[in-house]
């Protein structure tokens, strides 16, 4: 067993199966396997709700330059953000065109 910085811990294959051997393992993964996804029909399978404000921003290869009209409080909530307000933006828009085009 390594250990990196912090609660980490690496493990090899074989100490992950002697681990199993005593019990320390609990985890059912045959079990776990036979179940069947949720189809996201019941409301508590639905995802979380996404917090725009701490979504990782994409490094996407170039970016376009365009003028954008958005409405003036909505660009003051984004610009009350600090730095880096228009790349805030861009993250949701393409969180947003990511959602819909796997649905598609």
């Amino acid at each position: 067993m390594s250990r990196k910085s912090g609660y980490i811990v690496k493990h090899t294959v074989a100490e992950l199966r002697a681990m199993q051997k005593r019990g320390e393992i609990k985890t059912d993964w045959k079990a776990a396997a036979k179940k069947p996804l949720p189809s996201g029909r019941d409301p508590d399978d639905a995802m979380d709700e996404i917090d725009w404000v701490t979504t990782e921003l994409p490094k996407p290869p170039r970016k376009a330059h365009m003028t954008l009209r958005v409405d003036s409080d909505v660009l003051a909530w984004f610009r009350a953000q600090g730095k880096g307000y228009q790349s805030r933006i861009n993250a949701i828009l393409r969180r947003y065109y990511e959602q819909h085009t796997k649905e598609a």
